[in-house]
């Protein structure tokens, strides 16, 4: 990594290995190739379109041509979606560093057409595959071609009685593409466009969004507080487009779960929990511990307000640094959080370390500073190349560089299942988690060994004992708001001003006493709730932190058999319900609190040692 700019923020990515720009002849080349491959798509699906109306009555023998026409489809549709997600992802990536760059939004708009037919000439194998029996199923997955695909199929099927038909399906879809899809892209519009009038010091300074929202981070309280009141001025005086748009798709789920709800009733939990591949019955069992673990939640972040002087956590206190060492340059240069990263995942097993020096030298992370990048910090992948790309904007402080280990968490475990099929490669959001926040405590433990004073093992603890107040107090918050709202939004939509009201609420329950005040806007500045493929992006943070420790507790006891079991696991996500996995992998019972007990008891100990660090450097 020495060939890298050893500046405080983060370099830009390379995304040329991809395509040279997003107006290039290689992405109408691979369009066109789409194009033709969704042709062959439909004259396949005349064979299924024809045996439909029967299909649950279907003997294997009568069945044949069908199977042998959706064994063509599904083969022809992982070309399709690696032709159509591989452009999709440069537009994605353009975008979030410069929300106006032009000719990624046309490209991002001509997607949509695209996108749209697929998933038209993709509905017949759907319904094929759901509607026949499971004798003719078994066929169907008695071949080369398919066999890998047995979960993904079996799974779908769980959700066969919520089937509309084949036309209202198509009507759906095509619908959804200027309905709950418009109001989602108009939300991240907004976010990349946005600026904020700070006052910094004593001099007022405006600037983007994601640029405020680094001054999150600042040691100053008094600057923190001036980031947050700014954001959320802007986001105030968007609040009603911002209220449209969390109706509208919340609008849209509940009318459709009201379709779907011919045979048996749909709630909207129900599809969360499904794309998650998670139970109703280990959601439960996650959020009662969570629950009961308020009180341990409530003592980390008052030990937090107390070693910045307050009595109370601020809203404006989430990523707050360690004061431990205020009046110091607390900046970690992009290339050092990168070799620390990289020793770090290397103390678990080298490939891990080598990944991330790959990850580096071939500048496939993002990690700039500017005024039209969108906020937040996420990982993609290109289908084609079966690459990951990481994308933040890093500036130094202590949760950019844990920020990061999470990010390269979720890269390696897409680089772990690179060879897999293409249906073996999906997982759900819970487990996504697994690998990024397992990242987060090899780098946190790691810093926490090297660290030579109380004062160094405070800035450390502190980003941990931010994950758990995060986890625990903030992840329930945003559940409990979501649920409330959905549960509300079934009799009409909610106007700004009940929005904020069930907003407050939620952190009052969660926060309690340690809360200085609630944010009443969150619900309005936080992309994940608006977010039009899946709703509830919340719950599988919690879920995927405490399941993480719980994994990374078995280091001691796998001993060298640790990292295999560990990539085992990372192998199967796509392949497994999380329950199957846990069971498989840990011994363990995702359905009952035990488990998750006994996963929360790993950071009594840490809370106590970070509270005793608190009061060392307090005196």
């Amino acid at each position: 990594m020495s060939d890298l700019n050893n500046n405080v923020q983060g370099v830009p990515w390379d995304l040329s290995s991809e395509y040279e720009s997003a107006d290039c002849p290689a992405i109408d080349a691979d369009l066109s190739l789409a194009s033709e491959l969704m042709d062959q798509m439909t004259a396949q699906n005349s064979v299924l379109l024809s045996l439909l109306e029967q299909a649950d009555g279907l003997g294997v023998e009568e069945a044949v041509d069908g199977i042998a026409a959706a064994r063509e489809i599904h083969r022809i549709s992982e070309d399709v979606r690696s032709l159509l997600g591989n452009p999709e992802s440069y537009a994605d990536c353009c975008m979030s560093v410069d929300s106006r760059d032009e000719a990624a939004q046309m490209l991002s708009g001509r997607l949509q057409s695209y996108q749209k037919r697929y998933t038209e000439v993709s509905q017949p194998l759907s319904q094929f595959l759901d509607l026949v029996s499971a004798e003719v199923i078994e066929a169907y997955l008695d071949h080369e071609l398919t066999s890998a695909t047995r979960f993904v199929v079996e799974h779908a099927r769980k959700r066969r009685d919520f089937n509309l038909s084949l036309g209202e399906e198509n009507l759906v879809s095509g619908l959804s593409q200027d309905g709950i899809h418009a109001w989602g892209r108009l939300y991240d519009q907004l976010a990349g466009t946005l600026t904020c009038d700070v006052l910094v010091g004593n001099e007022s300074q405006s600037m983007g969004l994601a640029e405020t929202s680094g001054l999150l981070q600042s040691p100053d309280d008094r600057t923190r507080e001036n980031a947050w009141r700014a954001i959320n001025e802007s986001w105030g005086a968007q609040v009603e487009s911002c209220a449209a748009a969390i109706n509208a798709i919340a609008g849209w789920r509940l009318e459709l779960g009201r379709r779907r709800s011919s045979k048996s009733p749909v709630h909207f939990l129900d599809s969360p929990a499904h794309m998650n591949r998670i139970s109703q019955a280990t959601l439960d069992a996650v959020l009662s511990v969570a629950e009961e673990s308020i009180p341990l939640a409530r003592r980390a972040a008052l030990l937090q307000a107390k070693a910045h002087g307050k009595e109370r956590y601020g809203p404006w206190d989430q990523r707050s640094p360690s004061p431990s060492t205020e009046g110091e340059d607390r900046s970690i240069p992009y290339t050092e959080a990168l070799e620390l990263i990289a020793n770090a995942y290397s103390s678990v097993d080298p490939t891990m370390g080598e990944f991330v020096e790959m990850m580096a030298e071939r500048k496939w992370i993002e990690g700039t500073v500017g005024p039209r990048k969108r906020p937040g910090a996420y990982c993609t992948g290109f289908p084609k190349s079966r690459t990951p790309r990481v994308y933040m904007t890093y500036t130094g402080g202590g949760s950019d560089v844990i920020t990061l280990a999470h990010e390269l968490g979720h890269a390696f475990h897409s680089w772990t299942m690179k060879d897999l099929p293409d249906s073996q490669r999906s997982y759900g959001m819970s487990l996504a988690e697994t690998a990024s926040t397992f990242g987060e405590t090899i780098v946190r433990d790691a810093l926490l060994e090297r660290a030579e004073t109380p004062l160094q093992e405070l800035a450390i603890a502190w980003e941990e004992m931010g994950a758990l107040v995060s986890f625990i107090l903030n992840i329930p918050t945003r559940f409990e708001f979501e649920k409330n709202f959905y549960e509300a939004r079934q009799e009409r939509p909610l106007r700004p001003d009940e929005l904020k009201e069930l907003m407050s609420r939620a952190w009052e329950k969660w926060y309690g006493e340690s809360l200085s005040e609630p944010d009443p806007l969150f619900w309005a500045n936080k992309l994940h709730f608006f977010i039009s493929d899946l709703s509830f992006y919340n719950f599988p943070y919690l879920f995927g932190y405490l399941f993480s420790l719980g994994v990374y507790a078995k280091r001691l006891s796998f001993g060298d058999e640790f990292f295999p079991r560990y990539n085992g696991l990372l192998l199967d996500t796509g392949r497994m319900t999380a329950e199957d996995l846990a069971s498989k992998h840990l011994n363990v019972d995702l359905t009952q609190p035990d488990f998750w007990r006994e996963t929360v008891a790993m950071l009594k100990p840490r809370v106590n040692h970070f509270e005793k660090l608190v009061n060392e450097v307090s005196v």
